[in-house]
């Protein structure tokens, strides 16, 4: 009997069939006994024989993914497919049912030397691996540009090197936490890889100046998340019953929630729907206003509708192609997708769509906050007093207190320098006030936009205000807007200060990282202007640039930028380390602030908020799943440093310097988490009675910079 049965999936769009399927199945047929994947041993075992690649069909896979292109390019898609899943079977029979790290390591050492981004393949391959590799790579990469080169090599490169971390995961026993789980299976699962070929299938590809956008990554996360918790859901029998796999998403949702398996395989049905509503959701209104925002010319606006009716495609072909397979769990299942059943698709998903638009304040029950343990030392500045006095007066001197959103004891209440003392407990007095002036803002700036634009509804006002608060941080240094309002003034004050001792190159990063802040809180305005509650995966991604992580850890990073190689910062092990490590943060910041957010602001982006609507759950419980994972984000940040860390210095051979160096940067991570529990303990911040004290009135000055009558009128709480 089957582990569960298989939900209703939701099935947006019709499933349609490549007329060259019958060419595409012989030539496949014929390109695997050349590359020595049928019946050729490996190490002694038989990895496929003629009966195995007859049964799994990737040639229906690829003739219902990709069903518009020509013969010849259905032929090289699926010869890219029979290849990466032949990998994926070479992988589990030689390195995962026995585990063989060592082994596994030095075979994906080699596989790079056969995708070269520039040049030509000089190595010989040693298996039908890398054999099948060198040969597409050949066939390929010529008919593109450097950028999808680049962006197919990296992506190929992930999905390849990720085969690590499943197989350390195997080899520790360790089942993943939901939000590693989905960050690592987009890499892993190869979904990405997947997205470049539609590209090739297309014929056209996404403009490199929009390629590594917001909108365009959402659409390729999404469309990745949804292809692979798909895959979960129909392969759970053969990768959890037989293969033993740890790394499914049915599996981690059964453990995790602690639910049967017939619940946990609805809960990650659930999550795929949101996931494909997610999709609509951003090639509806988002791309759009990208491609107008950076004046894209029609054949780039081809290209990349293109590329959204490509990624649709592949979804409807890639269930269909399940629901078919010998490969997966698919008794009982219906087939067949009609125009019919994607108009039923559409009204049985659309109370769950509905409900993420249905947000209503509410009284709050009472709740009680946990005392927040870790095993890290609080240290605090001893030039904290001095650095309270000095943000205030800087506030002061900024236009702060004048505008109707703070007033000086406000800000005083909220003691930002606190944060920043402990954040950085060794800073100079000079570097400490910087620290806290950059709270201040932060903090400030996230304060006016949902009060001035959200609640006004001035979208407008909201784009002239973004557009004109990047102005504030040139490049060449040179300003050349005139600050208007509080927000700009002290924007430029603190990019003069901070962003000039910087190289032009590390400006550039620290640049786009506050400029992803920003575009993070426009973002929260859209989704407050339309009462719509995120979807889980997307608060998560985006609360890290709403919550200005990526600008600290950017600063951080800037400190130990003369000893660590910048390849070093994009390892899965640093990765993990920073985001795990904001996580917490973020998901701190929303149990504490819920009380605000909910029944005083009616805020939607909170993430006991998000569990409750996503989940349907009570709000006990919805605290109870957001403690567990912020308790898995945090012994997930204490694992990366204390057992990753070291085993990366030893795989990469880095020297003394650079390990001294990110060992620091991980400690001043553990005074970021604990300095960020303190402030949220010690701050007025969160307390009722501030929450209950009314903005001062008084209107928000715009100046004259033109941002719109309706945004000039403060409202107040």
């Amino acid at each position: 009997m089957q582990p569960f049965q298989l939900p209703e999936f939701y099935t947006p769009y019709p499933a349609r069939l490549n007329p060259n399927l019958e060419r595409a199945r012989v030539h496949t047929r014929a390109w695997a006994h050349e590359m020595d994947m049928i019946d050729v041993p490996q190490h002694g075992t038989v990895i496929w024989t003629d009966d195995d690649l007859e049964s799994h069909d990737y040639a229906l896979l690829c003739a219902y993914t990709h069903p518009d292109c020509d013969g010849e390019t259905l032929d090289l898609v699926t010869d890219w497919y029979v290849w990466v899943f032949y990998f994926d079977d070479h992988f589990v029979e030689l390195y995962k049912r026995n585990p063989d790290i060592k082994g596994a390591q030095a075979y994906l050492d080699r596989l790079p030397l056969f995708m070269p981004v520039n040049g030509v393949i000089t190595a010989t391959p040693e298996n039908p691996v890398e054999k099948g590799l060198a040969d597409l790579w050949r066939r390929t990469v010529g008919k593109h540009s450097l950028d999808w080169r680049e962006r197919f090599a990296d992506n190929t490169k992930h999905l390849l090197d990720e085969s690590m971390w499943e197989l350390h995961n195997i080899s520790a026993q360790r089942l993943s936490n939901p939000i590693e789980y989905v960050e690592m299976r987009r890499k892993v699962g190869g979904a990405p890889w997947s997205a470049n070929l539609v590209e090739h299938a297309v014929g056209l590809e996404v403009p490199a100046s929009i390629a590594l956008s917001r909108p365009i990554g959402v659409l390729r996360d999404t469309f990745s998340d949804a292809v692979h918790l798909r895959n979960d859901l129909f392969s759970y029998e053969r990768e959890v019953l037989d293969e033993g796999e740890l790394s499914n998403g049915v599996l981690v949702f059964e453990k995790f929630l602690d639910v049967p398996t017939q619940e946990a395989a609805e809960a990650v049905n659930d999550l795929l729907t949101s996931r494909l509503h997610q999709f609509e959701h951003t090639a509806l209104t988002e791309v759009p206003i990208l491609l107008d925002e950076h004046a894209v010319d029609p054949i780039g606006r081809a290209a990349v509708l293109g590329y959204v009716k490509g990624l649709q495609d592949w979804q409807a072909g890639g269930h269909e192609w399940h629901l078919r397979s010998s490969r997966y769990m698919n008794k009982g299942a219906r087939t067949g997708l009609s125009a019919t059943n994607v108009l039923g698709s559409y009204a049985k998903t659309m109370p769950q769509r509905l409900k993420q638009f249905s947000s209503t304040p509410k009284v709050v029950e009472p709740y009680a906050l946990p005392e927040f343990r870790t095993p890290f030392t609080l240290t605090l500045s001893p030039h904290l007093d001095q650095a309270r006095e000095e943000v205030i007066t800087w506030g002061r001197e900024m236009g702060i207190h004048d505008e109707g959103i703070w007033d000086e004891a406000k800000h005083r209440g909220f003691d930002l320098a606190l944060c920043s003392s402990g954040l950085d407990p060794d800073a100079t007095p000079e570097e400490l006030f910087l620290s806290a002036a950059w709270l201040t803002w932060g903090t400030y700036a996230d304060d006016v936009y949902p009060w001035v634009f959200g609640r006004l509804r001035d979208l407008a006002g909201l784009k002239i205000q973004t557009a004109r608060l990047k102005q504030c941080m040139p490049l060449d240094m040179v300003l050349t807007v005139a600050p208007a309002n509080a927000m700009e003034r002290s924007l430029a004050d603190l990019w003069r200060k901070t962003a000039g001792p910087m190289s032009g190159e590390f400006r550039t990063t620290f640049r786009q990282t506050v400029d992803d802040m920003v575009d993070a809180w426009v973002w929260e305005v859209v989704n407050i202007q339309q009462n719509r509650v995120p979807d889980p995966v997307d608060y998560l991604e985006m609360r890290r640039s709403t919550f200005g992580s990526e600008l600290t850890t950017s600063l951080s990073r800037f400190s130990h930028s003369t000893t660590v190689p910048p390849e070093i910062w994009g390892t899965r092990v640093i990765q993990t380390m920073e985001r795990s490590a904001m996580d917490y943060c973020c998901m701190l910041n929303d149990v504490f602030s819920y009380l605000k957010e909910i029944q005083y602001e009616g805020e939607v982006h909170n993430m006991v908020k998000v569990v409750e609507t996503f989940l349907g759950v009570s709000q006990s419980r919805a605290f109870e799943l957001t403690y567990a994972l912020m308790d898995a984000r945090l012994g997930q940040f204490i694992a990366s440093v204390d057992t990753h860390l070291p085993k990366m210095f030893e795989d990469l051979s880095l020297d003394s310097a650079t390990r001294a160096s990110l060992t620091r940067y991980a400690d001043e991570l553990k005074d970021w988490i604990v300095a960020i529990i303190n402030w949220h303990e010690e701050t007025s911040r969160y307390g009722e009675d501030e929450i209950r004290t009314p903005v001062n009135s008084g209107a928000f000055s715009q100046g004259p910079s033109g941002l719109g009558t309706s945004a000039a009128r403060l409202l107040t709480r």
